[in-house]
Order: structure tokens, then sequence, then C-alpha cells
């Protein structure tokens, strides 16, 4: 028999399978990928007897996987807080999805296992940018300001080794990022060692960060600002912690940030404005490779000659009527 962990490679999905794996070890067959990776199991082969872990990918995008999965007779844990579609009714899934903008996946988990390891899942909440819902647990847990701002720095930075359009732009493969920090109990021990990949993301994300700050807005209204970042692995590494950084500081707008694939096409990352943390999923999923949740969505390959389009929807969706000025690229 043979237990798979198929999990996305960013903070939530990476931080809820150490909580699994700290609670129970196996011996199991990692799937992952680059944040972007969202269909994970369409092309796994899976077989009769197989047990199988889902964390923080969408299960609307990865209905075939699940078939297919269950048709063989796996039996399939699915945790999650994206879009989801309609939701097997089988014998051989448990699926515990939630997609409230305040939850994301490592808070499921940690709702599995009651808190026992809590200060790891405030890590992930803090980088999947529930900044409120991950200061309310940590103030729960009797922990100072300091405690919660090395929580959030890790959350972030692990956060930001997940993006890029391949595992060769990450400074850490997501399994292998996931192995080093599971061999530590507290998300603690992992800061205070000199030899955890800690520092090394730390050097590298304020260098990314430098380089995207100087970038100046493409666009900008009251609702809703635009940053278009250059075809480089620096700029597809930051274009996610970038959203949210925007998104923290200016509460009142929406961000949109489009990193070029190439001349004519972008990634794109949305954030919802903290003040209305809602539609960001609906929003990108109108488009081909699109798709999220509520407060933080993106689409995969985007045509920039549309960029006009997509500001309409994002501005008529949260109500403002007019453009500021013209969206040419």
């Amino acid at each position: 028999m043979r237990h798979i962990d198929i999990f996305n490679g960013d903070a939530d999905g990476i931080i809820s399978l150490i909580q699994l794996r700290l609670n129970e070890p196996k011996d199991s067959i990692l799937v992952t990928g680059v944040k972007r990776d969202n269909q994970l199991m369409n092309d796994f082969e899976f077989k009769t007897a197989d047990q199988v872990t889902v964390l923080d990918i969408s299960m609307e995008k990865n209905q075939a996987g699940l078939k297919k999965a269950l048709d063989l007779g796996a039996k399939v844990e699915y945790f999650d807080h994206h879009r989801a579609g309609d939701i097997p009714q089988h014998d051989n899934l448990s699926a515990q999805i939630d997609t409230s903008a305040d939850m994301c996946t490592a808070l499921l988990v940690d709702a599995k296992l009651k808190g026992k390891y809590r200060h790891w899942a405030i890590a992930a909440a803090y980088g999947d940018n529930l900044i409120a819902k991950a200061n309310e647990l940590a103030e729960a847990e009797g922990l100072n300001k300091e405690q919660r701002n090395q929580l959030k720095e890790l959350g972030v930075l692990v956060n930001y080794n997940g993006y890029g359009s391949s595992i060769e732009d990450l400074h850490f493969a997501p399994a292998e990022l996931f192995s080093l920090l599971s061999s530590y109990c507290s998300p603690f021990d992992v800061i205070t060692d000199p030899n955890s990949p800690f520092r090394e993301l730390k050097k590298a994300y304020e260098q990314d960060m430098s380089l995207a700050k100087s970038v100046s807005p493409h666009y900008q209204s009251s609702s809703l600002k635009v940053v278009i970042l250059p075809n480089s692995s620096w700029a597809r590494r930051v274009s996610g912690v970038l959203g949210n950084e925007l998104a923290n500081s200016d509460s009142s707008r929406a961000h949109l940030i489009l990193t070029k694939r190439n001349s004519d096409t972008s990634v794109v990352s949305l954030r919802s404005p903290i003040s209305k943390k809602y539609g960001a999923g609906d929003i990108c999923a109108k488009y081909d490779t699109g798709g999220g949740r509520e407060s933080s969505a993106g689409i995969n390959s985007f045509p920039l000659a549309s960029l006009n389009s997509l500001v309409s929807d994002i501005e008529s969706f949260y109500c403002v009527k007019s453009l500021d000025k013209k969206t040419n690229i």
C-alpha cells in the first residue's frame, strides 16, 4: 500500500503537510510543484489501495484526477479552501473544504489536530496573508509581538519560495523545503537555527523585493492599482508576496500584479481589497486558466491585450464605474 501526499508548493500547502506528518509520520510519495501547479492530481497514476492526502489545491481543478483515484478504490482525504466545484459523494472520500475568506488549509488541518501544532498553523496563516486571523490566534496563544513578527516573516518567506514558472525559478524545490522544515518540531526552531533555510530565503526575499519596489505602478484608480513586472526570475518569485504587501499597505484598493511571460502574455495575481475580501476567485475564473479564492486569485496565462477588459471587470465588481486613466500596454 502506498501513501501519497499531494500538496501545493506554497506556505499553506507545505505547512499543512508539516502539521500532519509531525503528528503522524509516513514514508510517503511527495507530489508537489510551484504554486501555480494546481492540477497535481490529474496527471498522477493512482493504484488500487492507495492512501492519498490532498492539501491546498482546488478540487474544481482536480476533478478528473480525484474521480480516477476514487474509481480505482483509493482512499482520499482532502483539505482545501479554494473553489471546490461539485464534491463527489463517495465512501472513500473525506473532504474538509471551507472557502471562507479568513480560512486557509493549514487552519483546517489545525482544527483536525485540535491545535497540536498551532504555531505552525499561525505561520501558514500569515504566509497566506490572513493577517487578522493569524494575529487573533497568536494573541490567544500568548505570543508577544516579536514572536508574532517571527512567525509572520517565516510564513511570508515560505510562501515567497513557491512562486515561479518552474522549479528552476525557486530557491528550494517545494518537496525539499517540506523535508527540511518538517525536521523541526517548532517554527521557532527554524528561525533560530543558523543552518535552516530561513536565512537564505530572507536574504533572497529582500533582494527581490527591492527590485519589485523600484517598479512604478502601470495604472491606478481609487479602487485598483496595477503593476506590471518584467519577464525575469526575480519578478516571477516576488509576484505573489508583492501583491500581499501592497494589499496590506493600501486596504481600500484591489491590487493586480501582471508578470510578463513574453511580449503577449502574463501571469496574473489579483488581491481583493482588504476591506472587501471577496470576489477575486470569481473574477479570475471568468478567464481561461484562472481561478482562486475570495481574497486571492490568479490567471496562469493571460493575454496582455485583454488588460483593459480585466481592469473593467475588477473595477465594476468593486463598484467603481470609471477609470482614472487609460491602461494601454
